[in-house]
């Protein structure tokens, strides 16, 4: 499989140099130049798959020609090592539990998936690999986590000061070893723009050997496809047509979807559910996409403004918004609903959810008020809501349970280096690792 860039089709680059570059060379995001279709066998055995089995099988139809097989099947058994269960809380109401990671959130997958591949790639390289990766919260801990002691890379993150979760933070910053924090003086939407501005520096870049761990990175969207097809392959009712809610940020989780359903998945709907940052939902009600400064919300990780995978939504679709909305719908909600849908879930399925996975519940029940109608209703649950533990108290008058992978890290000391959101300053420090 080649992969070509959202800003110019001619040049095709493998996979290894797609994963390696992060980003292309005229800046644009890297996509595969067809979505392979999975034959009708595999969906008639879906069911009977294991997650690893299945990620393999998709996975493959994009990488073969870089990693060997038994390779490929290595890196898929040791990165998803963990379970992804549906969990039934009514009839036809489901919720996806992406959590069970190392780092508890739904980024496990993806960074896990990256951090061995990028390592099978550079384990005879003559340089350090130094892995940039911006994060509103989870992406930080699971990059860190992922890469952790991985010869031959170091990983730098950057995330933004005072909005990132107090557990969020201790994660991503107290590793130590090959793992970097910086702490920008600014909003997530800065920590992205001095990592797109790292990657368009020659100078920077003929000096360092740099790629991305966000979900700019083709290897951090390939794996977010593969709970899609798990989910589908345990819904209750296999006669029922589906639909998944997405809590929506960077939207690298929802092209992950859209990938599984060009690939032959058979989705009824995905639903982009967004928080007051509502640049896609604005996009999807005039056809016109503006970017808007990131607003500050419970739902962090989420806190994106001009949400770099809208690239690829819209190159899916040949940026034919008309497309784009037989797919995918699209709503915004606000702190205060966000609240009310948490409190409304533990009392009536006495189930805890963060403030994303609200987001998520809300945006199913706003689709199924407009277009009523028998569904296996799916709402992805990206984080475990211990990660957010004092506004899930706040609302449903309940401790929450703390694994002991969160005790451990809260008690290590913060180990995060503080800098402006200048990029000058970004590269200056880049330059004296």
């Amino acid at each position: 499989m080649q992969f070509y860039s959202t800003n110019h089709r001619s040049r095709q680059v493998s996979f290894r140099e797609a994963l390696l570059k992060g980003l292309a060379d005229d800046h644009g995001l890297f996509m595969p130049v067809e979505i392979p279709s999975l034959p009708a066998k595999f969906f008639a055995q879906l069911r009977s798959l294991s997650l690893p089995e299945i990620a393999f099988i998709v996975a493959e139809k994009f990488i073969n020609q870089d990693i060997a097989n038994s390779a490929l099947q290595k890196i898929v058994a040791e990165s998803l090592n963990f379970a992804a269960p549906l969990i039934q809380l009514d009839d036809d109401l489901c919720v996806l539990e992406l959590f069970h990671g190392p780092t508890l959130a739904f980024k496990d997958f993806a960074a896990r998936f990256m951090a061995k591949t990028m390592s099978y790639f550079v384990q005879n390289a003559e340089r350090e690999l130094k892995v940039l990766v911006a994060t509103s919260g989870d992406t930080g801990s699971a990059v860190a986590n992922g890469f952790f002691n991985v010869p031959g890379i170091r990983v730098i993150i950057l995330y933004p000061q005072g909005k990132v979760s107090r557990i969020q933070e201790q994660q991503l910053t107290t590793l130590d070893g090959n793992i970097t924090a910086l702490e920008i003086a600014g909003t997530f939407d800065d920590c992205q723009r001095l990592v797109k501005q790292a990657f368009s520096d020659n100078e920077l870049n003929r000096t360092l050997f740099l790629t991305s761990a966000n979900s700019i990175n083709i290897a951090r969207l390939i794996p977010q496809s593969f709970y899609y097809f798990h989910a589908v392959a345990q819904a209750p009712n296999p006669n029922l047509p589906v639909i998944f809610s997405v809590p929506s940020g960077n939207f690298g989780n929802l092209t992950g979807g859209l990938i599984a359903k060009k690939m032959g998945l058979p989705v009824a709907k995905f639903i982009a559910a967004n928080n007051a940052n509502d640049v896609f939902l604005n996009y999807w009600r005039t056809g016109i996409y503006q970017a808007k400064s990131t607003l500050t919300t419970l739902s962090n990780a989420m806190d994106v403004g001009n949400p770099s995978n809208f690239a690829r939504v819209a190159e899916l679709y040949q940026h034919h918004v008309s497309e784009i909305r037989q797919d995918i719908y699209a709503a915004s909600f606000s702190d205060e609903q966000t609240k009310l849908a948490m409190k409304e879930i533990f009392d009536q399925y006495q189930y805890i959810v963060d403030p994303h996975t609200a987001v998520a519940y809300l945006g199913l029940i706003d689709y199924v008020r407009h277009y009523p109608g028998r569904y296996t209703k799916i709402f992805l649950a990206t984080a475990h809501p211990a990660k957010f533990s004092e506004i899930v108290k706040e609302v449903i008058g309940s401790e929450v349970s703390m694994p002991e992978r969160l005790h451990t890290c809260l008690n290590r000391p913060k180990q995060a280096i503080p800098l402006g959101k200048e990029y000058h300053d970004f590269k200056d420090f880049l330059l004296k690792l």
